[in-house]
């Protein structure tokens, strides 16, 4: 195969591991690199591929939180981490909006709402809610501190902020998750754990759909790009997931949400002003 396509997976791995945690739209940013470097695959693995390379950012979050996601205690009387159970119980609480809806009418919102109109829409109005939102917090401190104490209907909450990403692409799901729990008073840091955690059965259960949507029948071009864009997305994620971390211990969500508008008054002017200036 081309040596070009394998790098242009990895650009693509990159900008996933990055964006995807970063509250900024992974979608954005594809739709963006897709009209400067296009891959030459079908339409078809194009649409798979882009909802599939997640998989190698959500292991970054596996492997880095593994300590904090794995219930059971090896080899100890009291096997069980109940804690850690209940934390499964809310995450899965707050996948049921997404997850219903992402089953039922996936193709139908992709076919609605996947074009740079609401991508960039979505990327300015939560841009604006991120300032607004650390603005009124500012000075406030967080009625909640740890995942344990997010209770079933603050996690619920959260899901249906989820859902609005997962309906509108440019919304960014992490960004979502985390504007929600800011809103009901959940402290950046434990919004930012819970929005990793919340992304386990979220993108193992789109990647799934996808991939038995598409066929497991690989061209070897296919699988080689796939398997390098997940591969360099893993890397990457967890570079940006450390960074976000640390980032958010001293500063607000503010400088995501002054990025999140300029770029989508990119996308607006990128997409209609070769128009605008047609029709003057």
């Amino acid at each position: 195969m081309d040596f070009i396509e394998i790098l242009k997976a990895i650009l693509y791995g990159i900008v996933e591991g990055i964006t995807e945690w970063l509250p900024i739209s992974s979608t954005g940013h594809m739709i963006l690199l897709d009209q400067f470097v296009k891959l030459d695959v079908s339409e078809s693995f194009w649409e798979m591929f882009l909802v599939v390379i997640q998989l190698g950012a959500i292991m970054a979050v596996v492997v880095l939180y593994w300590n904090k996601l794995f219930p059971f205690r090896i080899g100890q009387k009291d096997w069980i981490d109940k804690e850690k159970f209940s934390m499964w119980f809310k995450i899965l609480v707050a996948s049921i909006p997404a997850g219903v809806v992402g089953v039922l009418w996936d193709d139908e919102l992709n076919a609605l709402f996947y074009n740079p109109v609401t991508v960039a829409v979505m990327l300015i109005l939560f841009g604006v809610l991120f300032i607004w939102i650390e603005n009124r917090n500012k000075g406030k401190r967080a009625r909640v501190n740890s995942i344990a104490e997010i209770t079933y209907t603050s996690a619920l909450l959260i899901g249906f902020f989820q859902l609005i990403a997962a309906v509108f692409p440019g919304t960014s799901r992490s960004g979502a998750t985390i504007v929600g729990a800011l809103l009901i008073g959940i402290s950046r840091t434990t919004a930012a754990e819970f929005t990793f955690f919340l992304a386990i059965p979220a993108m193992f259960g789109g990647s799934a759909i996808k991939l038995l949507k598409f066929g497991f029948d690989f061209q070897p071009a296919e699988l080689v790009i796939l398997l390098v864009g997940m591969v360099v997305a893993f890397v990457v994620s967890m570079l940006a997931i450390k960074f976000l971390m640390g980032y958010i211990k001293k500063h607000d969500f503010k400088v995501f949400g002054w990025y999140r508008i300029a770029l989508g008054v990119l996308v607006l002017l990128y997409f209609f002003l070769p128009q605008m200036l047609r029709v003057s």
